[in-house]
């Protein structure tokens, strides 16, 4: 398969509806790449993998993926005509070296969401985005001069600064899906902690808890935060001195006791934990019931 030459040796913007396709395009095809990619395309007919998980692009979504994530295509249905269409931009990390945007590329979450947690478009927000995809094609494909770069790297900062506010209003505007993302968490969670082996199992860290709800552990904390205004991990931790509290005060079993069966390796761990989140020891805690 041949790619349309790149515009630009570090970053380039590809037209999807433009790529031929592969002649052994019904095989899976696994890639790693070594760029930022950022893409709002429909894909008709391709199945897409990333990470553990299918994903359809038939929708229009935007989606960002990082440096060294793996992701995998292939044709569905061999009968049937691939229909693809939209905008990648690629973009290798040397070319925001030593840019102000160097520093800040990773503070936006997105980078870290799954492809199944992309951003859908409205119709204005979609020409948004394509208007400054344009843009940038534009200056990558007139010729480079000493301003390209500072032109390119502000185009592309207004791109991830108005995907940060789209993701915003998408998480408003599913209140009813972030209530459930709460619920399903807050079961999982009792559960856990009301497991006959959690001794054994040890503390639920933020990734079980995600895999388990099948999200990104981003994606799931910034839902958090905008329902309850606490991000996974605090929600793990009220859970936990919730079955501490219950414990302490309805059982004769020792502070060392308590912590190994809520999954604590180190006693010192759970008290300063526990101390950190009531203004209380565990012993104090217990002594205010007598």
């Amino acid at each position: 398969m041949r790619l349309p030459k790149p515009q630009h040796p570090l970053l380039s913007v590809v037209d999807v509806g433009a790529v031929p396709p592969r002649e052994e395009e019904a095989e899976p095809l696994t890639m790693l790449l070594d760029f930022y990619a950022i893409s709002v395309k429909r894909m008709h007919n391709i199945n897409f993998k990333y990470g553990q998980h299918p994903f359809d692009f038939n929708e229009g979504i935007l989606s960002f993926m990082a440096p060294s994530q793996v992701f995998s295509s292939a044709v569905a249905n061999k009968a049937e005509a691939v229909k693809k269409s939209g905008w990648v931009i690629y973009i290798h990390p040397d070319f925001i070296w030593n840019t102000p945007l160097a520093k800040t590329i990773k503070h936006y979450d997105f980078w870290d969401y799954s492809l199944h947690e992309g951003l859908f478009l409205s119709a204005k927000e979609e020409a948004t985005i394509t208007n400054i995809i344009l843009a940038i094609e534009q200056e990558c494909s007139g010729n480079i001069d000493r301003f390209s770069k500072g032109i390119i790297i502000s185009q592309v900062e207004g791109l991830l600064n108005y995907a940060d506010r789209f993701y915003n209003r998408q998480f408003i505007t599913r209140e009813k899906a972030n209530h459930q993302v709460l619920e399903r968490l807050e079961t999982l969670l009792n559960d856990y902690f009301n497991s006959d082996n959690l001794a054994e199992r040890g503390l639920p860290t933020v990734q079980y808890v995600a895999d388990c709800l099948h999200l990104s552990p981003k994606y799931l904390s910034n839902i958090l935060r905008l329902v309850t205004g606490q991000n996974t991990q605090q929600h793990i931790h009220a859970q936990l001195i919730a079955k501490a509290k219950e414990k302490l005060s309805t059982t004769s079993l020792t502070v060392s006791e308590i912590a190994y069966e809520l999954g604590f390796e180190h006693v010192p761990s759970f008290s300063k934990l526990f101390k950190t989140k009531t203004q209380l020891s565990p012993l104090e805690f217990r002594a205010s019931f007598t």
